[in-house]
């Protein structure tokens, strides 16, 4: 439950002054009784309501529903004996903070049968002392019937947004593991086998540098070779791993469009304003990857980008005007088609190829801007 602070109720579209006064009318209906006995009586009971109220909150299992009958037994004498009815309010803002379904439905049952029908006997019997407070009757009764729903199911969304925050908070964790692991085995393939390769070549050399000087050279180069691959991939590595901008990539793929004598054309804008340092990075890779295979494979002389965003997705589109996908079709997974979409995957992305009806190539991408990666309910 929540805490005991929480006397005084939070959200429930009356103001916290309101709740006060609800607290303070109970002393002025008391004392218009004019027995002193009705007074310390009075009085007693709205201090046993409120030591209950709070004792509700900070109690667990079927302590709640002992304090809870407590609390509906002097709301129901306190109007009886002089016509006071507000307590219902706070015991239908407490029924609501249940989080048992079935003590919730219980509760709200009983509560709202008891009121009514103590309500309905008061009036009868004291119909000229209630008759002024009708329309704050009515209003109570209506707020007995409506709060405790509408503290019910805002509790269910809050816990709800919270499982969800949990649930986003994990899949990042899971996402930071995988990319962890993708890096380590780029690291294995890249660095594993070219290190190992210098290791028996290094065995090698030290063999024949005496008996023959010339092969120990040729291995010593090879060694060389060898580490300068090693570190070219790794530094090609660490670049792809650097967040992209769009804007930037877009100013190489002109420059690489150019020089292969390609015309380039681009619609929209290229600042990104919603996406993701991720997706921009992911979107840059594979515009990048796209201009190459434009390159590479179209024969195209007019190459096309067009860029469109919005809050929720971000898209990019490739044509030009080569010889279209049909032609290539046998080669796909070496233009880097695949490797395109298992990116896209990673960040809920998209990608649809296609020869449109008057010749070349259309590639579209499309990645969310939102990546999705998401507190117990306790029975009272």
């Amino acid at each position: 439950m929540q805490n005991w602070y929480h006397i005084i109720p939070k959200n429930t579209g009356l103001s916290i002054y309101v709740w006060i006064i609800f607290c303070g009318l109970p002393f002025f209906f008391i004392f218009r009784s004019s027995s002193a006995l009705d007074i310390v009586l009075g009085i007693l009971m709205v201090l046993l309501f409120f030591l209950a109220y709070r004792l509700s909150f900070i109690s667990d299992n079927w302590m709640v529903y002992v304090w809870v009958s407590i609390e509906m037994a002097i709301s129901i004498v306190m109007t009886i004996l002089f016509g006071y009815i507000y307590f219902a309010l706070f015991l239908a803002f407490f029924i609501g903070n249940i989080r048992s379904k079935a003590g919730f439905l219980t509760l709200y049952i009983v509560h709202l049968t008891t009121t009514v029908a103590t309500t309905t006997f008061v009036f009868i019997i004291k119909n000229e002392s209630l008759f002024p407070h009708l329309p704050f009757i009515i209003i109570s009764v209506l707020g007995v019937i409506l709060l405790p729903f509408t503290i019910y199911y805002r509790n269910k969304r809050i816990a709800l947004e919270g499982q969800l925050e949990d649930a986003n908070k994990r899949i990042s964790q899971l996402r930071v593991i995988e990319e962890r692991e993708r890096i380590a085995r780029d690291l294995h393939d890249t660095l594993g086998q070219k290190l190992s390769l210098i290791g028996l070549k290094s065995d090698l050399a030290g063999k024949l540098l005496e008996a023959k000087p010339e092969a120990a050279k040729k291995e010593i180069h090879d060694i060389n070779q060898t580490a300068r691959t090693a570190l070219k991939e790794v530094r090609e590595m660490v670049a792809n791993m650097k967040g992209a901008k769009l804007e930037e990539e877009i100013i190489r793929v002109q420059q690489l469009l150019e020089a292969a004598q390609i015309e380039f054309q681009l619609e929209g804008d290229t600042h990104l304003k919603h996406a993701p340092p991720l997706v921009e990075n992911v979107m840059s890779m594979s515009l990048k990857e796209a201009c190459t295979n434009v390159v590479k494979h179209s024969q195209a002389t007019v190459c096309r980008i067009h860029v469109q965003q919005s809050k929720e997705k971000t898209m990019v589109a490739v044509e030009d005007n080569g010889t279209g996908i049909a032609k290539e079709k046998a080669g796909t997974h070496g233009h880097g088609l695949q490797g395109m979409r298992e990116r896209l995957e990673f960040v809920n992305g998209i990608l649809e190829v296609s020869s449109p009806a008057g010749g070349g190539t259309r590639l579209y991408i499309e990645v969310p801007n939102i990546i999705q990666s998401t507190k117990q309910e306790e029975s009272v």
